[in-house]
């Protein structure tokens, strides 16, 4: 473990920088988000960002490649450009465990060569949560956010700030900075970090169990009539898998330019009344039936696809965010609590 005074933290930052592009969360009007860190820019002491670090390899929007047409000739333009190794510093615990959902998903054959791409250049330094927040639920799947993870996992305490790497790309990263930080002992993590694990355990939602749902509960839960009262309030916004770090639907189209065509990728919701319209019509005709689609995926479709594995990471993003307070835990405490057969 290494050991990094806070007055060198931005020499730190600098350091990274000029090997790597460095991405670090800001505090913005709108809340804490990643920028590309420069000098006069300050860490963010936000729990977490609005949107999540998910962003960074698979993008709200992103050119897929362009087509130049000449009568019956077709020419495949690749349009990627990312070339650059890069680190996210500061990126929390259930961030981190979203990656594992996302790659399940990306790098599954066939290999999402964009997604796999920008994995391979970035490098993650995780930060310990030393103030878990009332919307936080990440005990519920198995996530300890006093061992976030990553490539190099970080804690932060008023006077230092102690690095891990936990693999050999973040070593790498690390040994680069041998200059600025010093060798230590675990003493004074290991002490944060039982001191972050008391406060997770008086969190409101710290006895949130996931035990009622993953592999093979579809025939339980699919015709549950709760959903019909769960879903009664969803204004089918969207806003909950715009800030969700584990919502993988997308939708691609075709731009013609004039010049030629360019083909973007796009993120998508299940939430959204056109989601997955085919020429057949659609195939989730009511709200109930997508809210339903979200939720089930989270908890039941997923896990039964993924070896148990939930594609939530209880980051708290869609509690805080969904203008009428409806969120998989209400989802969860609803289903969870009904009669099992």
């Amino acid at each position: 473990m290494r050991k990094l005074s806070l007055d060198k933290l931005d020499a730190l930052f600098a350091a990274i920088s000029a090997t790597n592009t460095l991405y670090l969360p800001v505090d913005t009007k709108a809340g804490a988000r990643f920028e590309r860190w420069e000098s006069g820019k300050t860490l963010s002491t936000a729990l977490n960002t609005v949107r999540s670090a998910k962003d960074f390899f698979f993008p709200q929007t992103e050119n897929l490649m362009d087509f130049k047409v000449e009568g019956k000739s077709i020419e495949i333009i690749d349009t990627r450009t990312e070339s650059e190794d890069f680190v996210l510093f500061g990126v929390r615990a259930c961030d981190v465990k979203s990656f594992e959902v996302l790659d399940r998903v990306f790098l599954a054959d066939p290999v999402d060569t964009y997604y796999k791409n920008r994995r391979d250049h970035g490098v993650i330094f995780s930060m310990a949560c030393t103030r878990p927040v009332e919307s936080c639920f990440c005990g519920t799947f198995g996530i300890d956010a006093a061992n976030p993870g990553g490539d190099v996992a970080c804690h932060m305490t008023d006077d230092a700030l102690y690095l891990q790497a936990n693999t050999d790309k973040g070593q790498r990263v690390l040994d680069s900075l041998d200059s600025l930080t010093e060798a230590c002992t675990t003493e004074v993590v290991d002490e944060q970090n039982a001191l972050i694990r008391e406060r997770l355990a008086r969190l409101p939602l710290a006895d949130l169990s996931a035990e009622a749902f993953g592999s093979g509960k579809t025939a339980e839960y699919f015709d549950a009539p709760e959903w019909k009262q769960l879903s009664e309030s969803c204004l089918g916004c969207g806003t909950c898998t715009f800030v969700c770090p584990t919502c993988q639907c997308y939708d691609i189209k075709d731009f013609n330019t004039g010049h030629g065509v360019k083909r973007f990728r796009c993120w998508d919701s299940c939430m959204y009344s056109e989601f997955t319209k085919m020429s057949a019509g659609q195939p989730r005709l009511t709200q109930l039936e997508r809210f339903r689609q979200r939720f089930m995926h989270k908890l039941v479709y997923y896990p039964t696809n993924n070896d148990g594995l939930f594609s939530c990471v209880g980051c708290g993003r869609c509690v805080a965010k969904c203008p009428i307070h409806m969120n998989i835990v209400k989802v969860m405490k609803t289903l969870g609590g009904r009669e099992h057969a």
